[in-house]
């Protein structure tokens, strides 16, 4: 199987907005790859992929982990992502493709309109948002957007915000990357891909990281949505035109 560099890519250019921006990857990474692979084969290069992104800024962000977050997200998150990646499996990949471009859009303008949107940094919110973060990552292959504005809530310094999301996020993976290997979403021909994308994720997440330290995270981040809304535009479009 040939090597597809533009998708290396781009991985890559995923990895590096994702970092910057606070969202993750998986919000550019899986719209990006259903541009080059069935919907299902991207969800499991999705989780695979993340965990080197994951590994990669749980070392580069580490002082900042919050264990207390971790738990209260965390284990919400890790619970339902396993019911999500179970249930992808009962419906058509067109139909969760333009699920997902509904998803971006609808994240994008919202996060673009409510700019100053919070919520009570309560424990009870922060379960809420891990319940719905795990699902959607479980089902669409993305959801550290959801997550994202949960800790907002919380008022956290930048590197524990990346930090504890990356290690939230490594949970998830960890869990549905099991379940996506059982249900047949990991595919041997696409481990051609495996070591590009570790290297990626580590590469990505320092790029990343160091750009942030020179760039205000605010700035970025609206670029970050329009990209995202940009992309789930597109997504739409793919299915519904084509």
């Amino acid at each position: 199987m040939n090597l597809r560099f533009s998708f290396l890519f781009w991985a890559l250019i995923a990895e590096i907005i994702g970092t910057i921006g606070g969202f993750g990857s998986s919000v550019f990474f899986v719209p990006i790859g259903n541009f080059y692979f069935d919907f299902y084969s991207v969800l499991g290069m999705t989780a695979v992929f993340h965990l080197s992104s994951n590994l990669s800024k749980i070392a580069l962000f580490r002082k900042g982990l919050d264990r207390k977050m971790l738990l209260n997200i965390g284990l919400p998150s890790v619970v339902f992502v396993i019911l999500g990646a179970h249930e992808s499996g009962k419906l058509d990949p067109k139909i969760l493709e333009i699920l997902l471009g509904i998803f971006l859009v609808a994240l994008s303008l919202f996060f673009l309109v409510k700019k100053n949107f919070s919520f009570a940094p309560t424990r009870d919110n922060a379960t809420v948002g891990g319940i719905l973060s795990g699902f959607s990552a479980g089902l669409l292959g993305t959801g550290g957007a959801i997550r994202g504005l949960t800790m907002a809530a919380f008022n956290m310094e930048k590197s524990a915000f990346i930090a504890t999301s990356a290690a939230i996020d490594l949970m998830i993976d960890l869990t549905r990357t099991l379940v996506y290997y059982d249900q047949g979403y990991v595919h041997e021909s696409q481990m051609i891909y495996v070591p590009f994308l570790f290297a990626i994720g580590l590469i990505g997440s320092y790029i990343g990281k160091r750009i942030l330290n020179h760039i205000p995270q605010e700035r970025f981040k609206k670029i970050s949505l329009l990209l995202i809304l940009l992309i789930g535009i597109i997504s739409m479009a793919k299915q519904i035109v084509f």
